[in-house]
């Protein structure tokens, strides 16, 4: 797409969100000063008609509950029948048992469109050997590439393996994002403010594994903008919002950094 951000702004999707009670703030925040429109409606006896006048669905397993996970099994329903695009951020996975059979639960019930999760939890939903140490990465013992374009035919959708490089693949074209600064680790909630990301920009593209590799490329480029004014993380978060509020199409094209494989 030429200029997701114009058309974000122009537009104004609605992002519903069933999220993270931990960074569900900091996730309305990024979506709104993306251009798009935040709400997040948990309750089993709305959610599905929120699903219904929104533009995409995030789902975000970080603070996990048995009653969440139906009401996002009711919400994907109703999103994979209006065809939106419906993201996962795959938290923790890999660290507790009822966390892995809940996103395999998820994940047999509905269909995701956008699997997101840093380098251990994708390994681990896709079968390979891996632990999370809370919600935090830990290495994993196969070439990352190829655990996205596997699962990415697998389950016959986007992969998004988030970490100091992110990987995105949808089993035949797979991207390699450069873009981000060290200083985004530094902060509770970027990696939930990412999928956020990841689903307004697939609200107005529907090339998802494009729509994905720009969302982490401009969300990176305002990290990297933040980072040069900061002086610590309470600094740069704040310089973060305003990185990209202020950020245009033209800016983020050309620093953009990314390879296809």
């Amino acid at each position: 797409m030429k200029n997701p951000l114009k058309t974000i702004r122009e537009t104004k999707p609605l992002i519903h969100h069933i999220t993270n009670w931990v960074t569900i703030y900091d996730c309305a925040n990024m979506t709104r000063a993306f251009g798009a429109l935040p709400v997040m409606a948990h309750a089993p006896e709305e959610c599905a008609d929120m699903t219904g006048i929104s533009s995409a669905l995030v789902l975000n397993i970080g603070t996990l509950t048995s009653e969440i996970i139906d009401a996002m099994i009711i919400s994907a329903t109703a999103a994979n029948e209006k065809k939106i695009p419906v993201v996962l951020d795959a938290v923790g996975v890999g660290a507790t048992k009822f966390r892995d059979e809940m996103a395999a639960k998820l994940l047999g019930s509905v269909h995701i469109d956008i699997i997101k999760g840093n380098y251990s939890e994708i390994a681990k939903l896709a079968g390979e050997s891996a632990e999370t140490k809370g919600v935090e990465a830990t290495s994993i013992n196969a070439d990352p590439e190829k655990i996205a374009k596997e699962f990415a035919k697998s389950t016959s959708s986007i992969v998004v393996m988030t970490g100091k490089e992110d990987i995105i693949s949808d089993g035949k074209r797979t991207f390699i994002v450069k873009n981000g600064h060290e200083q985004m680790g530094l902060i509770v909630g970027t990696g939930c403010m990412a999928a956020s990301v990841i689903g307004l920009f697939a609200s107005v593209n529907s090339d998802y594994c494009e729509a994905s590799r720009d969302a982490l490329c401009y969300f990176g480029i305002a990290g990297e903008l933040a980072a040069k004014k900061s002086n610590g993380p309470g600094s740069f978060k704040v310089n973060l919002y305003d990185e990209v509020f202020n950020l245009s199409d033209e800016k983020a094209k050309s620093m953009m950094n990314f390879e296809e494989q």
